[in-house]
């Protein structure tokens, strides 16, 4: 079994998968330690192989137990080789989850063209051709985001908090509701805008959706989109396979 951990900046992501690739097990932290590693090992002996990404700095005993206990142990960066050409200009540069989640939708849907985004603190648009080139791709302002730049940035707007569920007008006729449809649309309209470009270009691209606030999109957006939640794991365990897999 393969350990994959996605460490970002408020949680942790943990997933076990099996060697035919299936994820058996999710798990969900908000600080992952060295003693968490040896209760996984523990609970799972069948497990042999890991993989850590991190957007923070990592504990040397955290590496180190995961060293040891490992029969293969990658601490996932631009050096790792993955099973995707990488056309990035500043490989060093690129967010890890980012490449992992482009690798994730590659293995969910070989020789595809791929629109991938992660609607998490800010919203990501990656693309990665049929014949397993990640080109790049964007960053913007996530939703929680725009909604606190409004408020901290002007001297009047309130502070609007809304979940996937809320009911979002087409224009608002009050402050709040402005402010709501004004941030949810507009993600949407910016969705639909990558989606109609590309495919205006002739590409016509799967949608890979992730992220903690994919419900917006998914809920706002009427296209034909791959929900995954665990895409950056799944993209993870991949680059850990195709790993083991060289000779």
């Amino acid at each position: 079994m393969n350990l994959c951990i996605d460490q970002g900046n408020s949680r942790v992501k943990v997933a076990l998968f099996d060697e035919g690739g299936k994820l058996v097990k999710h798990l969900m932290y908000k600080q992952f330690s060295s003693a968490d590693v040896e209760r996984l090992f523990s609970l799972y002996p069948a497990l042999t192989n890991s993989i850590i990404s991190s957007v923070v700095n990592l504990e040397p005993a955290l590496v180190n137990v995961l060293h040891r206990l490992s029969n293969r142990f990658i601490l996932f960066d631009h050096h790792t080789p993955v099973p995707i050409q990488n056309d990035y200009e500043s490989p060093e540069t690129l967010g890890q989850d980012r490449l992992a989640a482009a690798v994730g939708a590659s293995s969910l849907f070989p020789e595809t063209d791929l629109l991938i985004i992660d609607a998490g603190s800010a919203i990501t648009y990656d693309v990665v051709t049929a014949d397993g080139h990640y080109l790049g791709g964007n960053i913007a302002p996530g939703i929680k985001m725009r909604f606190r730049s409004l408020h901290q940035l002007t001297k009047k707007l309130p502070l609007v908090d809304v979940d996937e569920n809320s009911l979002i007008p087409l224009f608002g006729k009050n402050t709040p509701d402005a402010i709501s449809a004004g941030v949810v649309r507009g993600v949407a309209y910016e969705v639909k805008g990558y989606i109609q470009t590309l495919s205006k270009r002739g590409r016509k691209s799967q949608v890979v959706l992730t992220g903690g606030n994919a419900p917006f999109i998914l809920n706002h957006v009427k296209a034909s989109i791959h929900h995954e939640r665990n895409l950056v794991l799944i993209g993870l365990n991949t680059i850990l396979s195709h790993a083991i897999e060289r000779p």
